[in-house]
């Protein structure tokens, strides 16, 4: 898990840093007066190396998946009522008004 973490924490320190350098490359070029069209192949090299990284970090360091099984006492089902229509919601449409004329104009 610690070689994980390191990685994901290089990962970022390069996504990091890809951006560090896409912004003094318009720096550049907006004193260039030149059109920015895109990063250096330099940088879309970093950041795919960066994500990457980040992404084997993602999947490593959390640990072992486990498995939800459905006999689990953890995982049972909440019984709802025998009839939905009467199900009330509490929520924030409360504070509208009843009433309200909302009649199409023709």
């Amino acid at each position: 898990m610690g070689v994980d973490l390191l990685l994901g924490v290089l990962g970022g320190v390069i996504l990091a840093y890809a951006s560090y350098c896409t912004i003094q490359y318009r720096a550049v070029l907006k004193i260039r007066e030149e059109e920015f069209a895109g990063p250096p192949a330099e940088v879309l090299f970093e950041i795919f190396i960066g994500l990457a990284l980040c992404f084997w970090a993602a999947l490593r360091v959390p640990g072992k998946y486990l498995p939800i099984l459905p006999d689990s006492k953890e995982n049972r089902l909440v019984s709802l009522p025998e009839n939905p229509d009467f199900m009330i919601f509490n929520h924030r449409g409360k504070v509208f008004p009843l009433d309200l004329d909302l009649k199409h104009k023709s």
